[in-house]
């Protein structure tokens, strides 16, 4: 299957986990992508250009990994991509200032200090930390639903992947 044909599906794909609109924003038709493969052929990551003359291509440009699972795990550029095309709250924990320094830095978001977060939320969700004044900050994993991250004052909130170093 061609990287074309790949990206078609993969569109789908991305709709189907984070919205209509979704696949489109990740892997817009109009821009060049990178589809690095498993050894059976299977999609594995896919990166922002085209960086097939630089294999060890910088981790900023990794907007996916294509889980064995069928879901996406989202890099920094891919996050940026859904936190301009999705409408808040979807897909979004909110922390304060409290928390930003080390959010970016990689460190997990912890439930007493969310401010916000999408009521669809649930855990193994895709996520983007977000700054209470709306700047992207970190993606990761949700490891509690919405209701969960409002109601306790312990405990593990988002399992950050990757944080945005610099703003």
């Amino acid at each position: 299957m061609s990287d074309a044909e790949d990206l078609a599906d993969l569109r789908v794909t991305a709709d189907y986990q984070f919205g209509a609109g979704a696949g489109a924003a990740l892997f817009p038709p109009s821009d060049e992508h990178t589809v690095r493969r498993s050894s059976g052929g299977r999609p594995r990551q896919v990166l922002a250009g085209d960086v097939t003359e630089t294999p060890g291509s910088a981790e900023g440009d990794r907007l996916v990994t294509y889980g064995t699972d069928g879901r996406f795990r989202l890099g920094i550029a891919g996050g940026a991509r859904l936190h301009e095309a999705l409408d808040p709250p979807a897909y979004r924990v909110t922390v304060g200032d409290e928390s930003e320094p080390f959010v970016r830095d990689g460190s997990n978001v912890f439930a007493k200090f969310v401010t916000a977060v999408d009521d669809a939320v649930r855990p193994g969700d895709e996520l983007l930390v977000v700054h209470e004044d709306g700047r992207l900050l970190a993606v990761g994993r949700a490891e509690l639903s919405a209701a969960e991250m409002r109601a306790f004052d312990t405990g593990m909130a988002v399992k950050v992947r990757d944080g945005v170093e610099d703003l």
